[in-house]
């Protein structure tokens, strides 16, 4: 009797502190929220017609807090002022769901669309991001890397933080690695590199990993992150984002090899992102097919009025929309020329310093043309030293670049991973050209006066291959000589 009675009060004294200690750890577990800020009245929703959906905006931020620390965190009235203008624009916020069904299908719920991506996991998404997400009536998507959820507290989000995220509807959760967002010595001088992208050297054996134990540590680490989404009660993700979005930087892996950490997440994922690309990628055709999409990142130093700019220019267009490109100065990109060259080098002024300037047209919204038509009128040609250019498929996998001197038209179609084929037809030398280029995902026509030629002919054309716009060039070898120039450019469907 008496050891019964001692059980029963073990068990009424023991009750309540397992409570108590439960609701204690799930309070520490469970940040408090901020209310998001106020939103002026010029910032409520407007409507907006769209002359045709545009492919959505991926948008990568990182940690949301008051009083930020580093250049990757925004306040909260960043976030809120950037998102009041995207609602104000017409923009609507995609799941990934509903982002994974654009790749697949070209068609979004909205003409205007941004997809909301937060690297990391940290706790600023709960306590600030979230309710600013409620607000606006947008979706958000947390990267998380999954060994540091719950470590390092506050920093990172706890699972029971994230488990209200995801009941609450505005959150969906993907892969931002398990322990891989980190950097390690990639060499032997100590030099650092990211862990998923780079094989790692092993200090006391004197040497690099091999290829085999590459690939079983990164399958490794992407299956430990998968099983904690599970152990969770987490959908499976869909969608890795790359640490530091290395997906294109300079690794150590031998050349036949840089395609493994691809292999292995094409094999996890639907897709994949990165912040920079060797190549404009935004969402669309070409992004899909080579399961890598751009993201569009915004710092803490990107104001609502630099977002918004960006993201016109990222805009996908179509022909029509851009018919007399040469006087529309701000859509020109000059990749590799001094800061300052603008559109007037194309058209006459040349470069103080150099023989060759080359500028693409809105790169990234033209990335998915497929069917267009370039007409342009070149002149002040002279001789082999001067020379304009009009490279279509630019960024894609199968470019061609068409080149017209005062007597030679030449043709260069450049596939990726295989060589280069060149055709060259003779033209009435004068040094003035008209030039015409109609491009389809089966051919390239081309035109200079009389003188005609199809290159990338096929009957199996490969869109997501060849699709992309265009880049004008010219070329000045010659001394005292004035530079070759465009006079006239359109550009029709």
């Amino acid at each position: 009797m008496r050891s019964t009675l001692g059980t029963l009060a073990a068990v009424v004294v023991t009750v309540p502190f397992l409570t108590a200690w439960k609701v204690d750890v799930e309070r520490r577990a469970v940040s408090a929220q901020v209310p998001a800020p106020a939103t002026p009245a010029d910032a409520r929703p407007q409507r907006h017609e769209a002359a045709h959906a545009s492919a959505p905006i991926v948008l990568a931020y990182h940690d949301i807090q008051p009083e930020p620390t580093n250049d990757y965190t925004l306040t909260p009235k960043q976030l809120d002022d950037q998102l009041a203008a995207l609602t104000k624009a017409g923009y609507r916020s995609l799941t990934t769901d509903e982002f994974i069904r654009y790749l697949a299908t070209g068609r979004t719920p909205s003409p205007r669309s941004v997809y909301l991506t937060f690297d990391d996991g940290t706790r600023g998404l709960w306590t600030y991001a979230d309710q600013i997400l409620a607000k606006h009536k947008m979706t958000g998507s947390a990267y998380l890397i999954t060994s540091r959820v719950g470590k390092h507290r506050p920093y990172y989000l706890s699972w029971a933080e994230i488990d209200r995220m995801a009941g609450s509807g505005r959150w969906d959760f993907q892969n931002h690695s398990h322990d891989g967002h980190t950097r390690a010595a990639v060499d032997s001088s100590g030099r650092k590199g990211a862990v998923l992208a780079n094989r790692l050297w092993l200090a006391e054996e004197k040497r690099l990993e091999s290829e085999k134990e590459y690939r079983t540590r990164v399958e490794t680490d992407l299956d430990k992150s998968l099983r904690a989404f599970a152990d969770h009660d987490l959908p499976k993700p869909r969608v890795f984002a790359y640490p530091y979005s290395e997906a294109g930087a300079p690794t150590n892996l031998a050349g036949q090899t840089t395609s493994v950490l691809e292999q292995l997440l094409h094999a996890r994922f639907d897709t994949t992102l990165t912040n920079s690309s060797s190549r404009p990628l935004p969402a669309g055709p070409r992004a899909a097919a080579a399961g890598q999409v751009q993201r569009m990142e915004v710092m803490r130093a990107t104001t609502t009025d630099a977002l918004m700019k960006r993201i016109a220019e990222w805009t996908s267009r179509v022909p029509d929309e851009v018919p007399e490109p040469l006087r529309h100065p701000e859509q020109w990109r000059f990749p590799t020329s001094l800061s300052g060259t603008d559109v007037s080098a194309l058209t006459g002024k040349g470069l103080e310093k150099g023989t060759y300037v080359q500028a693409a047209h809105l790169p990234m919204a033209t990335a998915d043309w497929h069917t267009y038509r370039v007409d342009a009128t070149a002149d002040r040609l002279k001789g082999p030293q001067t020379g304009v250019s009009i490279k279509v498929g630019h960024g894609s996998l199968h470019p061609s670049v068409v080149t017209v001197s005062a007597s030679e038209l030449r043709v260069t179609e450049q596939p990726v991973g295989a060589e280069q084929r060149v055709t060259v037809r003779k033209l009435t030398q004068t040094a003035k050209h008209r030039i015409t280029v109609k491009v389809s995902p089966r051919s390239v026509q081309i035109t200079v006066d009389g003188t005609s030629l199809t290159v990338r002919a096929t009957d199996r054309p490969a869109p997501a291959r060849t699709n992309g716009g265009f880049s004008l060039a010219v070329r000045n070898a010659g001394e005292d000589t004035p530079w070759p120039r465009f006079t006239s450019l359109r550009v029709s469907p």
